[in-house]
């Protein structure tokens, strides 16, 4: 199923196109207990509110333009929304070992935004050049992933309907299984397998490329260069969570420890 050419406010507003649209609207709306339209091909007003709600509340716009175009997000989330549902669509265990591969976080600090990216790069090497040893955990996080997350937690425990979660273009996944305790079991089980422990956010700063974990340990005294290239001594604790002198030092970098997530460095300490 298709659509050739634009349909909502301003659009082109094809015949067949609109009643396509309508149909696809109107599995929404019965979904959602809202009434339907009616799938005369006239795209009225009813049709473009129905369009901005969709957008509002299923796409997420935060401008709504009650517009549909072929290709875009508020069609691919329309398709996605009315996509027959199988067994291999439901959130649980079986669906995260067949697809949350499908959504890698990154350990590499070329994922990282510029001019973070280089920042961390060049405090990297100097930790490096001075004898530690540093291993990088998490760089940007996959926004999809963190979508994934975020949810699982929030439906498993009854905080969102699982019909209220909001879609997410090219992600295949029911959440509402047709009853809440199947739902909420089957959020659990990606929580247990995604092993979080708490709340996952949808703002990371590790989301925008703008944080990394890593682990920075070393022996003895060593001599850390800061951004200036002066040679500073760096000795106990030897770990990078908690010496505040290599803290200091990541700071002339623009790379800042966030004191109370152990692994974690950002470009504002957050």
């Amino acid at each position: 199923m298709a659509i050739g050419a634009s349909v909502g406010k301003g659009g082109v507003n094809d015949l067949a196109d609109v009643m396509v649209v309508q149909h696809l609207l109107n599995g929404w709306l019965g979904s959602t207990a809202q009434p339907q339209l009616n799938p005369d091909g006239d795209c009225g007003q009813k049709t473009i509110t129905a369009i901005t709600n969709f957008q509002s509340k299923v796409v997420g716009l935060p401008k709504p333009d009650g517009l549909i175009s072929p290709g875009g997000k508020t069609w691919t989330a329309l398709t996605n929304t009315n996509a027959p549902s199988t067994p291999a669509d439901l959130s649980g265990a079986a669906w995260w070992h067949a697809n949350q591969a499908n959504y890698p976080n990154s350990n590499s600090l070329t994922e990282l935004a510029s001019p973070f990216r280089e920042r961390t790069a060049a405090f990297v090497d100097a930790l490096k050049a001075a004898g530690a040893k540093v291993t990088v955990s998490a760089t940007r996080r996959n926004r999809t992933r963190a979508h994934l997350m975020h949810y699982s937690w929030r439906v498993s425990r009854g905080e969102v309907a699982p019909k209220d979660v909001p879609a997410v273009p090219g992600l295949s996944i029911r959440w509402d299984h047709g009853d809440l305790a199947k739902s909420k079991k089957g959020a659990k089980e990606m929580v247990d397998l995604f092993a979080i422990a708490f709340q996952p956010s949808l703002t990371s700063l590790h989301i925008e490329g703008r944080a990394v974990d890593m682990s920075i340990t070393w022996t003895g005294t060593i001599q850390v260069k800061d951004k200036t290239g002066k040679a500073r001594p760096v000795g106990a604790p030897q770990s990078g969570n908690t010496n505040a002198e290599l803290h200091r030092i990541g700071a002339t970098y623009g790379v800042i420890k966030l004191l109370s997530d152990p692994p974690h460095w950002s470009d504002n300490g957050h």
